[in-house]
């Protein structure tokens, strides 16, 4: 049976649909492409825009199309929020509360209703195109948190932490499987805590300790946290990136960089607070990058405050920005909020938000250039192309030629000009031509 999966969304999304696909793959299902046609089609879905809302709902149409006979599944954060929209398009909707039990799901109901054979266990080879380069891992899932434009409260309302010593085995099991990078993910990474691993101790393990053990007792090359909060950081947590192996990023979600915008949205920051957080980061890790999301056209985003948060980014000179215009959730606060933001002017602050970002981009990639930094390489851009591309642990993305494999190797590139959103390198060490 071949099986295709499609994610949409955050890396929590990400790290969730890569385990899912293992969990196949270990029960004799053939992990295909969705362009190369497949028996089932699932799709992790996302619902945190009305946009991601359609994407949902054009690929499983779209999977439909390509193998009408095929069972589609759709599960993830829209199939928790309103199974309704997707039951026409989709065999069986699976909400979040089931998706760690889709396997036996799929096996025991979905391949029975369709008629089809149950899957006999056996070794499968994951595709070639799947290289193991980098790997998602989740270690905590659910938010509590009042933000009043978020719908993923309403999602993932149960906020948990997964075992330390259950995460630590699963990076071993990434190292022997030939993984260099790990990247933790969750809903609220920082707000990670064990109980269990120190329960005799009375206390918790928080995310410190846990990064500590992964770093102790495990070969990982490179290890990298997705999104943090501005009170997640001290100057004790940023010791930790003494060790090389830790990536110089941080994902500090901002939404708005004026203080009546963040009041309105009931962030759990101030500005003052967030700017503190930046300078103190750049302050204790040289070359640090640090990315963060803005949100455009919030109810009530005065041209004046879309002006101090425009000027905020601007200020902060972070590595990248994620731009995106404020979208209404249904049975959220922000979307009954008076003085909702026409479309046009929200695109025109969108499109000027983005141009920030992209001279922001540039501008911290070039104080880099001429210095050779290790990048891992993630796959070659076109078939016989000789062209690669990958990260380095401070997330600028590199392009190189070469003229032997280098995907899932980390080499040392000297940057020599920014190119395509980031730099082009030139291989340490490698004979011209």
């Amino acid at each position: 049976m071949r099986v295709a999966f499609y994610t949409l969304g955050c890396k929590l999304n990400q790290a969730e649909t890569e385990s899912l696909a293992n969990r196949f793959s270990k029960a004799g299902f053939q992990l295909v492409t969705p362009g190369d046609g497949a028996d089932i089609y699932i799709a992790n879905t996302c619902t945190v825009t009305h946009i991601a809302d359609r994407k949902s709902r054009h690929w499983l149409r779209l999977a439909r199309r390509r193998n009408p006979r095929a069972l589609i599944i759709a599960t993830g954060c829209y199939a928790q929020r309103n199974r309704q929209d997707l039951a026409p398009l989709a065999d069986f909707v699976v909400d979040n509360k089931e998706k760690e039990h889709l396997l036996t799901l799929t096996q025991t109901l979905s391949l029975e209703k369709r008629g089809l054979s149950k899957v006999e266990t056996k070794q499968c080879q994951i595709l070639a195109a799947t290289i193991r380069t980098r790997s998602l891992i989740k270690i905590q899932d659910g938010c509590h948190s009042p933000c009043t434009y978020c719908i993923v409260p309403k999602v993932r309302p149960h906020e948990y932490s997964l075992p330390a010593s259950q995460i630590i085995d699963e990076v071993k099991q990434k190292v022997v499987l030939g993984y260099k990078e790990v990247v933790l993910t969750g809903t609220k990474v920082g707000s990670y805590r064990d109980a269990v691993l120190s329960a005799s101790e009375g206390s918790s393990t928080d995310l410190r300790d846990l990064v500590q053990g992964i770093l102790t007792s495990t070969g990982i090359e490179r290890l990298r946290l997705s999104s943090l909060q501005p009170s997640e950081i001290s100057s004790k947590f940023l010791a930790l990136w003494q060790d090389e192996r830790l990536c110089r990023h941080f994902h500090l979600a901002l939404q708005s960089g004026s203080e009546p915008v963040l009041q309105r949205m009931r962030r759990s920051y101030s500005l003052d607070q967030h700017q503190r957080t930046v300078n103190l980061i750049k302050e204790k890790i040289p070359g640090v990058a640090i990315t963060t999301d803005i949100m455009v056209g919030f109810p009530g985003e005065s041209d004046e405050e879309f002006e101090q948060s425009y000027s905020f980014c601007q200020q902060a000179a972070f590595a990248n920005i994620h731009v995106f215009p404020f979208s209404p959730r249904p049975e959220t606060a922000a979307a009954g909020m008076p003085e909702q933001i026409k479309d046009k002017v929200k695109q025109e602050r969108n499109q000027r938000m983005l141009e920030l970002s992209r001279s922001s981009r540039r501008r911290f990639c070039e104080q880099f250039l001429g210095q050779a930094m290790p990048v891992l390489w993630e796959k070659e851009t076109g078939p016989g192309s000789g062209k690669y591309s990958g990260l380095t642990g401070n997330y600028i993305r590199v392009f190189a030629h070469s003229e032997k494999p280098l995907s899932n190797e980390i080499t040392p590139v000297k940057l020599v000009e920014f190119h395509n959103q980031g730099m082009w390198g030139e291989l340490v060490n490698e004979n011209p031509g």
